[in-house]
């Protein structure tokens, strides 16, 4: 689906469907409510609980999702992978893709690994099991970590490829 820019400028492409952009800022909230409701118990599992329902449904999406949502779009060599990220960490921009970059898509996916691994030892830890308190501390540490390497990698791109990644994720459309 393509249609004008607002200004009328240059075309667009829409890439991120309703539910990419839905669980996308949902799993945001709910990452955020639980790092910042620790000491808040029913609050933090409510946050954790549905920050596992999303990447459930995320991953049964990325099987019967629009394009750009599948995990078939995701495949890229470790060759590209590599290159990207270098081009993208000296700001030179490479080839440009409309989905997922290679470099995101190792961060994403690894955030979701973490992330879901940070659910289930919390559900342990609230089932109060003792040996999954570090662990849960040990998956959330990482995960906050890819999300903050998520963050440094959409504002670069989004610098080197002179394109509003954020208004993408909140309106679907990216230019063509």
């Amino acid at each position: 689906m393509i249609r004008p820019d607002r200004k009328g400028i240059q075309d667009q492409v829409y890439v991120w469907d309703a539910f990419v952009r839905s669980f996308h800022w949902t799993l945001v909230l709910s990452v955020t409510v639980a790092f910042l409701s620790d000491k808040w118990t029913l609050l933090h599992a409510g946050a954790g609980y549905a920050a596992g329902a999303l990447i459930v449904t995320r991953f049964i999406w990325g099987f019967i999702g629009s394009r750009y949502a599948r995990f078939s779009e995701f495949l890229y060599a470790p060759a590209t992978t590599l290159r990207y990220v270098c081009d993208l960490l000296i700001l030179r921009a490479g080839e440009r893709r409309l989905g997922h970059s290679p470099g995101g898509v190792y961060v994403i996916m690894l955030l979701l690994v973490f992330l879901a691994g940070t659910v289930a030892t919390g559900v342990l830890v609230y089932d109060e099991e003792k040996w999954a308190e570090d662990w849960h501390r040990v998956f959330a540490d990482i995960a906050l970590a890819l999300v903050c390497v998520h963050v440094v990698g959409v504002s670069l791109r989004s610098f080197v490829y002179r394109e509003n990644l954020v208004r993408a994720m909140i309106t679907g459309y990216k230019r063509k």
